[in-house]
Parts: structure tokens; C-alpha cells; sequence
């Protein structure tokens, strides 16, 4: 169907097509560029806790983001990824989305600081989100939070890193009730047909925008490492369940909804929805797209149902 008519009012008012291809920038001016969004998130969720912590990692500190719905008392707790290619943005570029979550779906959220490229590539970004699971399921009183109730979530280059994450989990712990991926990076091959040759540009983000991300995170690194292209494990069987969010307009697309068919073959439980008309990155956009703020819904009701919390009221 194309772009709905919000969204396209959203990439023609911001001029989202006409900025200069990313690789001509510098990764501070796209990373500047990336910020401007936060201004179309809408308003800050009011919460009683949000409080900058940080957990140990493989190479000095990391900074994690906690957002809390109630102050006292034991909660479920998601550990959140934010997107921007592994090389943009930051728990502020995912506060508005974090905060959402927090809120609707009744759990402490840890938003993680990874380390980005090109300045640190490939595994960084994957130890600080992996060294922040590890922390919130050794230490949850720090949070408050539920060691038997842990999930892993993002969008983007973040719902790769817990895709990742969750099959790491499979083999070696700590055990994950649920994993939410909002149009995942699941491999690296931006050649075949399909979205990624029907939605190559017009849509915000484009296949340019994938190589040049590639190529700063993965600085060489074999590109079919499971680490980065998780669709490449052979056995996805014993993975938490899953909500998988997708967007019609984005090249992301098929390899997102194909792995969500992969893991349902695998016996997964697997909740999967296409939002019509939305382009990457229009997760985060719930001040100016109603779409964006049902499919933060959608996420929270997949979270509740795992977390064993009782439906969301329509």
C-alpha cells in the first residue's frame, strides 16, 4: 500500500529523504542528526524512578538507564537495546519508547549506553548489552527487579544485539522469559530481492544507510557470524517466546519476518505484527504517529502475557 499518509507528512515535514547520505557525514553529525527525533517522541512518561546507574563490563563501566513505575516493590524487568545502526543513538534516544514500556507494561526497564562504532565496532556493543543482562540477573535487588522474570528487547541494530542475546541465553543463561524485536537487523545480506530492493530509498532509511552501518560495525569481522546475522543459527529451538514488530516500508522487513516464521517452525511462540504504511524508524515517533504508539502497545501486551502480568485494558 506505501506509506500512510501520517508517515509521509512526517518524512516530508522533517526532510528525513533529503539529508546527506550518511557516509559523507561525520559519526557526530549523524549521530546529531539521529537526536533531532526526540522531539517528534512526544512528551516524557512521568515515572517515580528514573536514575542513571552503571554495570561492569568487559572495558570499564557502562552506563544503563533505569526506569521504574512504582518505587518499591519486586518487578518483572526488561533489559532495552536502542537502535541507530550500532553506531547512533543512546538511552536518551530511546528515553520516550523506555519510559512507555515502563508504564504500560507494568516492569522495570534497564536501558543500556553500549559502547558504538566505528570508535569501538564489533563484539563491543554486543559485551556491554550482554555484561547488563548478566548484572540485572546477578544483582536484581539493584533494580528491583525479578530474576525469574528477565526479558531482552530493542529496535533496529538493538533488536539484533537481543536477538543475540536470547540465543546465548539458550546455551548459557541466564534464563529469558521473553524477547521483543522491533524491525531486527537478522543478517547481513542486503543483495537479494525484496525489501531491501523495494524499499532501497524514498523511506527514510535506506540500503546505503545498512552498508554503511556494516562497515563501521563490523570493521572487517566475518559477516556471517551468527554474533551478527542471528537468522544464520541453524537451531533456533528452546528460544523465549517473542513479539516481533515490523514495518511495510523498510528494507529490514522480510528478514525480520522471517525470522519470526523461523523461530515459530522452531516451536517458538512467536507474536508477530506488520504495521502497514510505517517505515524504519517509526518506533520511537509516538508524539506524531498513532501507529507508533499501538505498536508500543503491542509490545507491552507480549511482555505482560510473558511476565504472566493480566492483559492490558482496551
Amino acid at each position: 500500500m506505501g506509506l500512510a499518509p501520517e508517515a509521509r507528512e512526517y518524512l516530508e515535514t522533517t526532510k528525513a529523504n533529503e539529508r546527506p547520505p550518511r557516509s559523507t557525514l561525520t559519526p557526530e553529525e549523524n549521530r546529531a542528526g539521529h537526536a533531532r527525533a526526540i522531539a517528534y517522541m512526544g512528551e516524557p512518561e512521568p515515572l517515580p524512578v528514573v536514575r542513571d546507574l552503571t554495570v561492569p563490563g568487559p572495558a570499564g563501566d557502562v552506563p544503563v538507564r533505569l526506569y521504574r513505575p512504582v518505587a518499591g516493590g519486586t518487578l518483572p524487568v526488561l533489559v532495552y537495546l536502542h537502535g541507530g545502526g550500532w553506531v547512533l543513538g543512546s538511552v536518551d534516544t530511546s528515553d520516550r519508547p523506555c519510559r512507555n514500556l515502563a508504564a504500560l507494561t507494568g516492569c522495570a526497564v534497564v536501558s543500556v549506553d553500549y559502547r558504538r562504532a566505528p570508535e569501538h565496532p564489533f563484539p563491543a556493543a554486543l559485551e556491554d548489552a550482554r555484561a547488563a543482562v548478566r548484572h540485572v540477573a546477578a544483582e536484581p535487588s539493584a533494580y528491583g527487579a525479578d530474576p525469574e522474570r528477565i526479558a531482552v528487547g530493542g529496535d533496529s541494530a538493538g533488536g539484533n544485539l537481543a536477538a543475540v542475546l536470547a540465543q546465548e541465553a539458550r546455551r548459557s543463561g541466564p534464563r529469558l522469559r521473553h524477547q521483543l524485536l522491533v524491525y531486527p537487523v537478522c543478517d547481513t545480506d542486503t543483495e537479494g530481492p525484496g525489501s531491501y530492493r523495494e524499499f532501497a530509498t524514498g523511506f527514510s532509511m535506506t540500503r546505503d544507510d545498512m552498508l554503511y552501518y556494516f562497515d563501521n560495525y563490523l570493521a572487517g569481522h566475518d559477516p556471517e557470524d551468527v554474533r551478527v546475522a542471528p537468522a544464520r543459527e541453524a537451531d533456533l529451538s528452546g528460544l523465549c517466546s517473542a513479539t516481533v514488530i515490523t514495518a511495510e516500508c523498510d528494507v529490514l522487513r522480510d528478514e525480520g519476518e522471517a525470522y519470526a516464521r523461523a523461530m515459530e517452525a522452531a516451536g517458538v511462540s512467536v507474536r508477530h505484527r506488520r504495521f502497514a504504511g510505517m517505515f524504519h524508524p517509526f518506533w520511537p515517533l509516538a508524539g506524531v504517529l498513532p501507529a507508533a504508539r499501538e505498536a508500543q502497545r503491542y509490545a507491552a501486551e507480549g511482555l505482560r502475557a510473558a511476565f504472566g502480568l493480566p492483559p492490558l485494558a482496551r
